[in-house]
């Protein structure tokens, strides 16, 4: 080989390293959105969704009725939606467009639900009321009460998992521990009042025994709701504690085989704020992999960050600030699989109000995130309410609330990666 040839070679190799180093990353794939029909009727709001231990998706609503409230629900399989099935209907209900009723599937079959019942009257004094159904929500039986009964208090901001096959777990926030003359910080209000809610948890039997409850965190945020995932053999409970000066993070407790944790944060933002944000976490699960999302304003200004866990919640990472600015509203959702792990949220700009969807990797890494708006939505205010979100087969589905007429509406959205 001559000098000319040698040169030539090592150029060449050079020129192709070179360009292999400046590739671009690969693109993360561009979502699309197609509407999805919902059987839902008109005058439905405070939507749940959920995956059944079969695959298939339950979506859960209050129904507002000439006298009194319904809870309804529907299956959606192979992608048909089955009958609307009634859970239960009532005229003492307390129906707040935050603290609203879930659905839980448990593997046995079993379908679990819960909403809020007066209980005295007072604006707050209410309770848990739950309810289990052995044939696919066509009957439901009532079961014990999970929390005291004996005196005017308010429990609520549940979240529903499968503790076993054919048992209930159950977590929610208790107010045992207030003063009763010291009032209430609730759904939105100010104060700094005497004593803290309190975060509870506790199993339900097929038969409607109930274990002995378990405090599991003495100071919360009175009004922002809690999230479960189950990571592994692991349930994960996410939640906004309080903290000395009113300081309110997103706090993560963990239940293994032998029993629950102390809590532990998934981020120091140190958000100082005197009353509740109504703004509570989502999380979700994979494997051990684990993903919290939530809203902030610990530097003066809305953000939404989501933080990650490779190790079944014990740690999580530095998070990823998502959005800041003051068009952001929180109200996350998240869900995962084995391919990526999305997350929605909402914003409002010019006084319109939007739901959003992103979808990354599991490292949450920017350049394989995706984001789109998905729709405008109609509703103003606290009257949008939560976004629900889940996965079944890589597409996610989406449910939020719309106002059309002056009266609410349930819309939703299914999104995929092309």
């Amino acid at each position: 080989m001559t000098i000319r040839n040698v040169l030539s070679s090592v150029l060449s190799a050079a020129l192709l390293c070179a360009c292999a180093q400046s590739a671009p990353p690969e693109a993360a794939p561009a979502l699309t959105v197609d509407a999805w029909s919902l059987p839902a009727p008109e005058g439905s709001a405070q939507p749940d969704l959920v995956q059944a231990a079969d695959g298939a998706l339950l979506l859960g609503w209050i129904r507002r009725l000439e006298q009194g409230h319904a809870l309804e629900m529907a299956r959606l399989s192979q992608g048909a939606w089955g009958d609307v099935r009634r859970i239960a209907e009532g005229q003492r209900w307390f129906v707040n467009w935050a603290d609203t009723p879930h659905l839980v599937s448990l593997p046995d079959g079993s379908l679990w639900a819960h909403w809020l019942q007066r209980s005295g009257d007072g604006p707050y004094d209410y309770g848990i009321a739950l309810v289990r159904s052995a044939d696919d929500g066509a009957t439901w039986d009532a079961l014990p009460s999970v929390h005291p009964t004996d005196r005017p208090l308010d429990f609520g901001f549940v979240s529903l998992w499968a503790a076993a096959d054919d048992r209930l777990g159950i977590a929610w926030l208790d107010s045992r521990n207030k003063s009763v003359e010291a009032g209430h910080d609730h759904h939105g209000g100010h104060g700094d009042d005497d004593g803290a809610m309190a975060l509870f948890a506790t199993e339900v039997s097929a038969e409607g025994l109930v274990a002995r409850s378990r405090e599991l965190d003495a100071s919360t945020c009175d009004c922002c709701q809690t999230a479960v995932a189950r990571s592994g053999e692991v349930t994960l409970l996410a939640y906004r504690s309080r903290r000395e000066g009113e300081i309110r993070d997103i706090e993560v407790v963990r239940e293994t085989g032998a029993g629950w944790e102390e809590p532990r944060l998934v981020h120091a933002d140190g958000w100082r704020i005197p009353g509740c944000p109504v703004n509570g976490p989502a999380i979700a699960a994979h494997g051990d992999h684990a993903w919290v999302a939530w809203y902030s304003e610990d530097q003066g200004e809305p953000v939404v960050r989501l933080a990650r866990s490779e190790d079944a919640g014990r740690t999580f990472h530095t998070p990823l600030e998502w959005r800041r600015g003051t068009t952001q509203l929180g109200r996350v959702a998240v869900a995962a699989d084995a391919d990526a792990v999305w997350w929605a949220w909402m914003e409002e700009a010019s006084g319109q109000q939007s739901v959003w969807v992103a979808r990354g990797g599991y490292g949450l890494a920017t350049d394989h995130i995706q984001a789109v708006r998905v729709a405008p939505v109609t509703a103003s205010g606290r009257a949008s309410g939560f976004p629900r979100l889940q996965l079944v087969d890589g597409i996610a589905h989406l449910v939020w609330t719309d106002v059309v007429d002056g009266r609410p509406r349930l819309s939703g959205a299914r999104i995929q990666a092309q």
